[in-house]
Parts: C-alpha cells; structure tokens; sequence
C-alpha cells in the first residue's frame, strides 16, 4: 500500500507523546497545539498555516497564551476546520475523538501499543520508559471536550425548562441523560474529563430528585438526592453538596419535619457560602420559622437570605431551577407573610409573583409558584370573609397543570383549616376538603423506584 504524502506541519511522534499535547488535542485547544508544536517540534506557524489552510498570522493569536493579557484566543470549533487541522498536523483521529482519518488506514499511522499493561514488563522491565508510557495511558480518552460541552448544555436546558415543563417528560428526558452520563463514565478519559462527568450525572441526581417528589416518588427521591449528596462529595463540588441539602430542607419542610430542616439548611450553608444556592437556603429556614411561629427567626432569616441575594449578580437566565433569581424573594415573603398573619403584604406578595410569573402572551412561565400564589390569595380571601374568592383560587390553584403536589398540597391544607374553621356548615368548604382528599388520595399511589 503506498504511503499517504507527508504535510510540512506533521507533528512528529515525540511531540504527539507528550500528555500536554494530548490533552491540548482532546480539548480542541487547537490554538494550543499550534504553541506545543513549535515549542517542542520546531515546526514554524509558516508551516503549519500551509499545511491547515489559515494565515500565518491567524495561527499566531490562535497560539497566543491566553496569560498575555489579551483576553481569551481564537477557537476552532467548526467540525470542518478541525478536520483540516487533524489532517494537516498528521494527528490521528481518536486522540482528538474522531474515526480514523483516511491517510492514517493508508500508512497504518495509529501507534501500536499492547492493550495489557503486563507487556511493559516483561518486555523491557520497570524501567525508565514505562512511566511516561503509562501516563500516555492514563491521558487517552473516549470522550472530547465537545461532548463535555452538549452534555452541560443539556442539563443546562433541563434545569431552564424545570419552571414550567410536564413533570412526566422533564423525568424521561432527567433519566435519560443520566443513563448517557453514567454509560460514558465507562469509557477511558482523563481525571479531569472524569470529574467533569461526575459533576455532570450531580446535577442530573438533584433535577432528578425534585422532578420525581413533585410526582409523589418520595423514595426515588430521596435515592437521587442522596446519590447527589455522594458525587459533591466525591467531587469536592460544594454547590452540588449545598443542593442537595436544600432539597432535604425542602423535603422536611413540606413533611413538617422542622428540625431535620433546620439541620439541613445549616448543612448546606456549611457545604457552600458562594452562590445562590443559600438564599434558598435562609428562605426555607424562614418558612419553616413561620410555621413554628418564631416571628423574630422569620425576619432575620429572611434579611439574611435577602442580604445574600443583593450580593450576587443579576442571572443571565432567572428561570434556571438552581440558580435563585431576585424575583423569587416575593415568592419566599408572601408565604412567610401569610403564615405571620399579615394577610396585606401577603397578598401583595402574591400579586406580584402572578404578574412576574405571566408572560406578556399571557402564558405563565412558572406556573408552580402561580399556583401557591394563588393559594395564597384564597387564604387571605377567607379570612376577610369572601369564600367564593377563596373556593375559587384555590380550586384554580389545584387544576394546574404543572405543580409540585407536596409543596401545593401544604398550602393548600392551610387554605382548607381556614375554611372549615370559618365556614364549617358552607357546601363550598365541604366541596374543597373532598377536592383536596382526592389529590391525596392520587398522590398516595405506590410509590415507584424511578
């Protein structure tokens, strides 16, 4: 077979040993490469402009370092340029998460290396040579940083979508991708590309545990969280570790479990004291002080949470489910309020979070807060005396079509004492007590593992 012709940029096979230019290539840190390649095989930006089809000076700030002061390089990211730079710098397909090229069939370019590691040793004994060899080993991996990066994109779109999409195909599209995560960690890959995927199946386990306890799976949610709970952990990721926390506060919270939500929370302020992650945290610890009657703890949680929040920069996307937007701070006001008694700045509160949540078609764009902000208008109605106004909101506030039943359910047993506590003989309070039996009695269906 007649032997593919040279480019005047091939990297020689010293240069494509070495982990830094590996792990440059995995990543399509092109740019990169382009610097390795001169750096340790002297081959020029002349050359490899030639040999790619780019101007020697674009090839320059593409290897410029991105420590020079001058912001972040160029990037090839179309999935034609890279095939011109894989073929044009002699760089075979796998390392870079591509088939084989065809020049390398034609010349047989794949280095040849034994798949058991035992062949080291008796071919050569423990020798000087092996260690970098074994290494090479370690840096091979079966996934590129493109794959990475739509893997987090994904996720990125589940937890945006988590306001206001179907429970059932949020769950089918959450259990999914954590069979594609976890099938992928199965492959070779780097430490780090390894870290990344563990990060990645975390915020898969969290969506995963409030998808499934907003459809009443409260033990496969308390699996997903927990399995969360073990990935920060293994991963040093503390944001991950602070959810998962936040999750069992709420958890708690919605089961009148005050203690165990009070440890959670502080749990998870203890876990991560950086992101938006403890306003939620301070919001639960003042909801769940609101159903103790602690009025005092109420308020200064919520100046705390409210202090954390002013903190942080505005969010490019407020409706990403972890990552907490100012908006919501009427959310968490309205229902301390109403457990408080302040029935007006309750209600003003709920206003407010119906309008926030309502698009200007008038479609709700958080539908579940909606909802408890209406439950929350209907509690103030009945304690001024206009049953209609309250039978009325909050029959509305159970017939939407996205909810997470745990959380609605508890307001709405509120709704229904002060019903029944003030209007005992009225039909309409005996019609909402069945109504509010019956979504019991659907939510207590058995309870399936996934």
């Amino acid at each position: 077979m007649t032997e593919a012709a040279p480019t005047p940029a091939a990297l020689p096979p010293h240069v494509l040993e070495r982990a830094d230019v590996r792990s440059a290539i995995a990543n399509h840190d092109f740019g990169e490469v382009f610097r390795l390649a001169r750096l340790h095989g002297k081959v020029s930006y002349a050359k490899i402009a030639e040999a790619v089809g780019y101007k020697r000076e674009h090839i320059g700030k593409m290897a410029r370092p991105e420590t020079d002061g001058k912001g972040v390089r160029p990037r090839i990211t179309q999935h034609r340029k890279i095939l011109e730079v894989v073929d044009g710098l002699r760089i075979p397909g796998h390392l870079a998460g591509l088939a084989p090229r065809p020049w390398e069939v034609a010349r047989g370019a794949r280095i040849s290396v034994s798949e058991d590691p035992s062949t080291l040793l008796t071919q050569g004994g423990a020798g000087l040579w092996d260690v970098p060899e074994l290494l090479r080993r370690t840096e091979m991996s079966s996934i590129n940083s493109a794959a990475l990066e739509s893997i987090e994109q994904g996720i990125d779109q589940l937890a945006r979508a988590y306001p206001y999409a179907d429970a059932n195909y949020l769950h089918e599209r959450t259990r999914n991708g954590l069979q594609y995560v976890t099938k992928q960690l199965e492959g070779r890959m780097t430490l780090r590309q390894h870290r990344e995927l563990l990060v990645d199946a975390g915020w898969l386990f969290l969506l995963n545990a409030c998808v499934q306890y907003d459809r009443g799976q409260r033990e496969a949610a308390n699996l997903s969280k927990a399995a969360a709970l073990r990935i920060g952990d293994e991963a040093g990721h503390g944001e991950i570790m602070a959810w998962a926390w936040e999750i069992e506060a709420w958890f708690a919270l919605t089961q009148s479990r005050w203690q165990d939500m009070l440890d959670a929370v502080e749990a998870g302020h203890v876990a991560d004291q950086t992101h938006s992650v403890g306003v939620q945290l301070y919001a639960h610890k003042a909801r769940a002080a609101a159903r103790m009657g602690d009025a005092r703890l109420v308020r200064d949680s919520l100046d705390a949470g409210r202090a954390r929040l002013d903190r942080l920069p505005r969010p490019d996307h407020p409706e990403h489910h972890f990552i907490i937007d100012p908006d919501k701070w009427d959310f968490y006001e309205m229902d301390a309020y109403r457990l408080l008694g302040d029935d007006e700045r309750a209600a003003t509160h709920a206003r407010s979070v119906i309008r926030i949540s309502t698009g200007p078609d008038g479609t709700e764009i958080s539908p579940m807060r909606s909802a408890e902000a209406r439950l929350t208008l209907a509690v103030t109605a009945a304690r001024t005396g206009d049953i209609d106004e309250a039978v009325g909101m909050g029959t509305m506030a159970l017939a939407a079509d996205r909810k997470s039943l745990p959380s609605l359910l508890l307001v709405a047993d509120e709704l229904d004492r002060e019903l029944r506590s003030r209007y005992p003989r009225e039909p309409a309070s005996r019609d909402f007590h069945e109504r509010i039996t019956t979504v019991k009695q659907g939510a207590a269906k058995a309870d399936l593992p996934f």
